[in-house]
Formats: structure tokens, C-alpha cells, sequence
């Protein structure tokens, strides 16, 4: 019996040690060795060292001198990476209705004199509940704002907005976008 098991354990044993071993090793190792930036989660370290954050994953910004970015629907805690994930709700659903419009509200709370309409990534949720970026109309949408309370020109802002919006991979993959980490970070180095 041991003969007829026996062929069945070697291949066994041979593709355990290439795919669970030598392929993990192989795949991390080059992925380490041409794209250690990438591999290591694209996270941004401040000048004494400790990480700021990752371009990403999206981050809770609150405060009226920072953009907002997209809400998030992460089990536990805001932009939890272990638990990503959406709402699922749709559209009629009175727990989205009643999130969109507490976040409305804010943003109307926050700038009250903003009459544009409110852009609707910045009242909903992404798929996975973690995403760092928004549209350039959510980013243009808050320059006023932002302008106001940090006592810079409107201009200044948008010129550092439209100097943050990323565009499309390859010019047809996606949609412009602006990564509200790096852009709140560029915000700080001009105070």
C-alpha cells in the first residue's frame, strides 16, 4: 500500500516546498529587491523617522484646515485596513440616507457659505472603505474652506490642489484623483 501512497507524498511534499516556500521566497524577494517602496505599503515617514501614514490606505481628517477625505465603513474603527470593506447599503437605505446627510451637514456646518454642490464622494463610502483619494471637485469643493481657516489665498490652495491631482494610468485607467494624505501633507509645508 505504502507503493501507491508513496509517488502521491513526493509530489506532495515537491509542491508544498515550491509554491508554499520557494515561490513566496521568490515573488518577495523580487518584489523587495525592484520595488521596495511599493512592497513595504508605500508608507510616508515624517523627518524624525515614524511613519505618517501609506499613499494607499486613507486616513480620518477632521479638522476644518485639512481636506476630507472619503468616509469609510471599516468595521471597529475608521480606515481599519484589517477589516476593509463597504457598507453594502443601498441606495433607499435609511442608515446611508441618514449618513449622507449627517455629512452634508457637516460640510455645510464647517463652510457655510460654500453654495456649490456637495460632491458625492464626499458623502459616501468606497468598495473597501479605505480609499486615500478623492475627485478633483471634492478637493475644489473644500478650497474655500481650507483658504479661510488657514488664512492663505483661494488661489494658493487650488494652484497646491491642481498641482496633487493624479491622472488616469496610462490617460485611460481610472479617473483623476487627488491622494488627500499627500495633499494635506503639502498643505502643512506651506505654513
Amino acid at each position: 500500500m505504502f507503493q501507491t501512497i508513496k509517488p502521491a507524498l513526493v509530489i506532495f511534499a515537491f509542491l508544498t516546498i515550491l509554491t508554499g516556500l520557494l515561490y513566496p521566497l521568490l515573488i518577495t524577494g523580487a518584489a523587495q529587491g525592484l520595488f521596495p517602496y511599493q512592497a513595504n505599503g508605500s508608507v510616508i515617514t515624517a523627518a524624525d523617522g515614524s511613519a505618517t501614514g501609506s499613499v494607499l490606505i486613507g486616513q480620518s481628517f477632521s479638522e476644518p484646515q485639512y481636506f476630507w477625505g472619503r468616509l469609510s465603513a471599516t468595521a471597529g474603527k475608521p480606515y481599519n485596513a484589517v477589516n476593509s470593506g463597504g457598507s453594502n447599503y443601498n441606495v433607499l437605505n435609511a442608515a446611508l440616507q441618514e449618513q449622507v446627510q449627517g455629512r452634508i451637514d457637516a460640510l455645510h456646518a464647517a463652510d457655510p457659505g460654500n453654495i456649490l454642490p456637495v460632491p458625492v464622494d464626499l458623502v459616501t463610502t468606497s468598495a473597501s472603505g479605505l480609499d486615500p483619494h478623492i475627485s478633483p471637485a471634492a478637493a475644489n469643493y473644500q478650497v474655500a474652506r481650507i483658504a479661510r481657516v488657514r488664512g492663505l489665498s483661494e488661489e494658493t490652495i487650488q494652484a497646491l490642489v491642481q498641482q496633487h491631482i493624479e491622472t488616469p494610468i496610462l490617460g485611460i485607467f481610472g479617473e483623476p484623483r487627488v491622494n488627500v494624505l499627500m495633499l494635506n501633507l503639502a498643505l502643512d509645508l506651506l505654513q
